[in-house]
């Protein structure tokens, strides 16, 4: 069984959607219906075929994991799509990069009050165990809406800093696949990233970790598929954080 050795290791940081609240589908759903609405403006404008936003391919290739605006851009870039950046006072009506950021943003929030979020029980049984063997534990998202989603979840109170993407505007961090924001996290903690962990589940997420040269970064895979973390960097990938246990 794969293990997390407490005395190699004095922080494990964890990515928010996926890994410890069940929001990375609304986060896609939120995706999907931004997109396709644009793509289907674009094709019916130009009478070309519809292509969808596609779940599988679209969303973990280029927007999973990483910053909103970033992520816009990298999809539109993969689509040969052209648009303006905007500014954050663009209405979401209109075809702009910032735009379709409040647009997305406006999605997530109708998705999350109508079917609300939970936490995966195995990771907050993790978190509380590291806990109790004093292991410090960070919560990381490129999400500006974390603190108000583990809120909602009620694991707020599990994590002894939060890097996400609020403080990453606010600092000037680089989004992933770039490692700042775990660095930070270590930082703020007071801890080598030799001795850190970082858990995640999305490609840039774990490519970050590798990046950082922490000490393990695992990888959790709840789409069937643990090759592409592995080939992300990935130390070990499990299906569930229920697999990892800890030791001495």
């Amino acid at each position: 069984m794969p293990e997390i050795s407490t005395r190699d290791f004095d922080a494990v940081l964890f990515d928010m959607d996926g890994v410890v609240t069940r929001t990375a589908d609304v986060h896609a759903a939120a995706w999907k219906e931004t997109f396709d609405r644009l793509l289907r403006e674009r094709a019916e404008a130009s009478e070309a075929p519809f292509e969808p936003f596609d779940l599988d391919r679209d969303y973990k290739l280029h927007v999973d994991g990483k910053p909103r605006l970033d992520g816009i851009r990298d999809f539109l870039a993969a689509r040969s799509i052209d648009l303006p950046e905007g500014s954050e006072e663009d209405d979401s009506g209109t075809d702009t990069i910032h735009a379709l950021a409040r647009r997305k943003n406006d999605e997530f929030h109708r998705l999350l009050e109508r079917d609300g979020v939970r936490a995966f029980e195995s990771t907050v049984e993790l978190i509380r165990n590291l806990r109790e063997r004093e292991v410090h534990t960070a919560i990381i998202s490129s999400s500006k809406n974390c603190e108000a989603v583990t809120k909602a979840a009620g694991v707020d109170h599990l994590f002894d800093t939060r890097v996400a993407g609020v403080e990453s505007a606010e600092r000037g961090l680089a989004g992933k696949p770039a490692p700042d924001i775990f660095l930070e996290a270590a930082r703020e903690l007071g801890v080598p990233r030799e001795r850190a962990v970082v858990v995640e589940d999305a490609i840039s997420g774990v490519q970050a970790g590798a990046a950082g040269g922490f000490g393990m970064v695992i990888g959790v895979d709840r789409n069937g598929d643990p090759e592409r973390l592995r080939e992300a960097g990935a130390d070990i990938v499990v299906a569930d954080l229920a697999e990892i246990s800890l030791s001495p």
